[in-house]
């Protein structure tokens, strides 16, 4: 797992305190996004390592991002390994 540098995390249109980008916590989504579509542990974990990938590379080229971007970039990468988990993992909100 490479460095990632201090990326800055705006939340709910700046309403909530920004935080620090966790690869870790979009990790953890994206795995549970694919599990939650009955998806194999193992391809579970592999699609969530290169959503991740994806992710940070995207990230680390802006100073300061938002939730949001995070979610419709990560729902774009995983639509290309995992459709199904991709449009859950969007619309998660909308489904629960």
């Amino acid at each position: 797992m490479a460095t990632v540098k201090a990326i800055d995390v705006i939340k709910r249109n700046g309403q909530r305190p920004t935080e620090s980008f966790e690869r870790d916590k979009l990790h953890h989504s994206i795995h549970a996004a694919c599990l939650s579509v009955r998806s194999a542990d193992g391809a579970a974990v592999e699609a969530a390592d290169k959503v991740c990938d994806i992710v940070v590379i995207w990230c680390e080229k802006r100073a300061a991002v938002t939730s949001d971007d995070i979610r419709r970039q990560a729902a774009k990468a995983l639509a290309v390994f995992h459709p199904e988990a991709a449009y859950f993992y969007q619309h998660h909100r909308m489904i629960m």
